[in-house]
């Protein structure tokens, strides 16, 4: 296994992104697209934290089905996760540059990526030993 400082210091990271999001959500902030793009921020934090754990090899990049084929291929029931990766993965590009298709980022559209945000980041944390890594 990584260092574990290492891997701590990847899932404090996502958490950050994670909680940010969510507390902007709950306080009623409309800034959707962004509490999105958090979600997502997360999401991958959270993966990545998981392929460091494992020692597996991958590229840096920001697509959360490639990240979590990678996961998926060390430990196969992580392959559930993949609606939740598909759901999140638009938040990347769409909330960030001025794209040229529809996009809908409504309080709801936030609710739904933080249900799957929330969704990864509890069975990476359930997979990765928290004895080791510090877990909540």
């Amino acid at each position: 296994m990584a260092d574990i400082r290492i891997i701590n210091e990847w899932l404090e990271k996502a958490d950050d992104d994670f909680h940010f999001a969510a507390a902007n959500l709950r306080e009623g902030s409309e800034f959707f697209a962004q509490i999105c793009f958090h979600f997502q921020q997360s999401a991958e934090k959270y993966l990545k934290a998981y392929i460091i754990a494992h020692d597996l090899a991958f590229s840096k990049v920001h697509d959360l089905v490639y990240l979590l084929k990678i996961c998926s291929d060390n430990m196969p029931e992580l392959g559930l996760l993949k609606e939740d990766c598909i759901l999140l993965n638009a938040a990347y590009i769409d909330t960030r540059y001025p794209v040229h298709w529809p996009t809908d980022y409504t309080r709801e559209t936030a609710l739904k990526l933080y249900t799957s945000a929330d969704n990864i980041a509890q069975t990476i944390r359930k997979k990765l030993d928290l004895k080791l890594v510090g877990g909540q």
